[in-house]
């Protein structure tokens, strides 16, 4: 696994200045790589679900309001299955999100899934893991990758953000799709992760300066 500050980003900025014609500009616009590891594998993977389909906003307070309700200790699957479903409604957490959170934490607790040992896997076995937890897809799995291992070759296709930065930037009129995305990120191996983070970073930096114009 690799650890902060990332071993190999090196070699990757190496590689997509040579293989990635808009890289150099790219990287110029959006500064140094700055992705850090969320070393409490648990929480992210809690919070992932916690975030699905409602507003950055909302999570946050969702998160705040179960970090509260167990206090002073951490989030951790016991933490989790030793409140009620009433208490967990009462934060905020829907049905569907309850019964996400239950099983992720019962996967975890029992070591069904090991997250203190998720690391010793390749990508596609992480995944495969991790998918077997209710309300944890693929693209999920593949945040966890970037996210929680800094995984270096991690291309999320199905990403709405990435997508729409290379339409951007590519000037296409429409969503590639996850094909394409794949056909058009392969210079970027194996260093996916990076190409993807600064086509991330670009957008919001696109974003921005078309907020600031408007």
């Amino acid at each position: 696994m690799a650890t902060e500050p990332f071993d190999y980003l090196p070699r990757a900025l190496r590689h997509l200045h040579k293989r990635e014609p808009c890289f150099r500009a790219m990287r110029r616009m959006v500064g140094p790589f700055t992705l850090r590891i969320h070393r409490d594998r648990f929480r992210l993977l809690a919070q992932s679900i916690i975030s699905q389909q409602i507003s950055t906003r909302a999570a946050e307070a969702i998160s705040a309001r179960l970090q509260a309700s167990i206090k002073p200790g951490r989030l951790t699957p016991e933490a989790l299955l030793a409140m009620s479903d009433a208490q967990l409604r009462g934060i905020g957490l829907s049905p569907q999100k309850l019964r996400y959170l239950r099983h992720l934490s019962e996967m975890v607790s029992t070591g069904e899934v090991n997250l203190r040992r998720i690391h010793a896997h390749d990508d596609e076995a992480v995944i495969e893991q991790l998918t077997r937890i209710k309300g944890i897809g693929r693209w999920t799995a593949e945040m966890f990758l970037i996210f929680g291992l800094g995984r270096p070759d991690v291309l999320p296709a199905d990403d709405f953000g990435l997508k729409l930065a290379l339409k951007l930037h590519d000037g296409r009129p429409d969503l590639p799709t996850p094909a394409e995305v794949r056909a058009r990120a392969e210079a970027w191996r194996p260093y996916a992760t990076v190409g993807t983070w600064y086509c991330w970073q670009w957008l919001g930096k696109v974003r921005e300066q078309a907020k600031a114009k408007a």
